[in-house]
């Protein structure tokens, strides 16, 4: 997975007062958990443009005071009314525990079933998946080449080593659906192959003299 180095400013665990101040300062306040301590820091807002604001998911390299953490977002908060980034929540990674976390869905491929006229649905975005650090992916990789009309990929369809996938297993994440165009070829396709499938008709008997 993509890392991303983020550096913040330590800062005690603060009243609502002062957190209203620290934002009115142009930073977000942050919790760091998971590890032997919670770490209470602050960084930039404008630092979390290119990893807040992006379909993409990394692990974060956070420098504080000195100390390096990795690390990945679990929650994350707004202001209702101006969508302002309020709070972040990291989650410390350990090299021998699991994490949960939503990766990116990426489809691939030119679909059977598009080329006859279907249309490719993606239902799913994002799928939750519990890894190692080691093997987080990116994103989810999900090949349509050889979808036709009707046929779709679902999540029990989905391998990747060291990775468990937790959306339920019957989930569809990705399909070709018929469409209007589809359905009105049928018909016009079916009718030349029912006529040259007709039997002749007999010829009529000679008239007798």
């Amino acid at each position: 997975m993509k890392s991303f180095t983020l550096n913040g400013d330590l800062r005690a665990a603060q009243s609502k007062q002062e957190l209203k101040k620290l934002r009115a300062e142009g930073k977000v306040p942050c919790v760091l958990y998971g590890g032997s301590e919670q770490v209470h820091f602050s960084a930039p807002v404008l630092d979390f443009k290119n990893l807040v604001y992006t379909p993409s998911v990394y692990t974060v390299e956070l420098n504080i005071a000195g100390k390096t953490y990795k690390a990945v977002m679990k929650e994350l908060q707004f202001n209702p009314v101006t969508d302002a980034l309020q709070h972040i929540d990291f989650m410390e990674l350990r090299d021998d525990k699991p994490v949960v976390m939503e990766v990116p869905v990426k489809v691939s491929g030119n679909a059977i079933g598009v080329r006859a006229g279907g249309a490719l649905i993606t239902k799913l975005r994002r799928l939750k998946v519990s890894a190692l650090p080691k093997h987080l992916p990116d994103s989810i990789e999900v090949k349509v080449d050889n979808l036709d009309i009707g046929d779709d990929i679902r999540v029990r369809d989905l391998k990747l080593e060291g990775v468990t996938f937790l959306d339920t297993a019957s989930s569809v994440v990705t399909g070709v659906k018929t469409t209007r165009n589809t359905a009105a070829a049928a018909p016009a396709a079916a009718a030349p192959a029912a006529a040259a499938a007709a039997p002749a008709a007999a010829a009529p008997a000679p008239a007798k003299k």
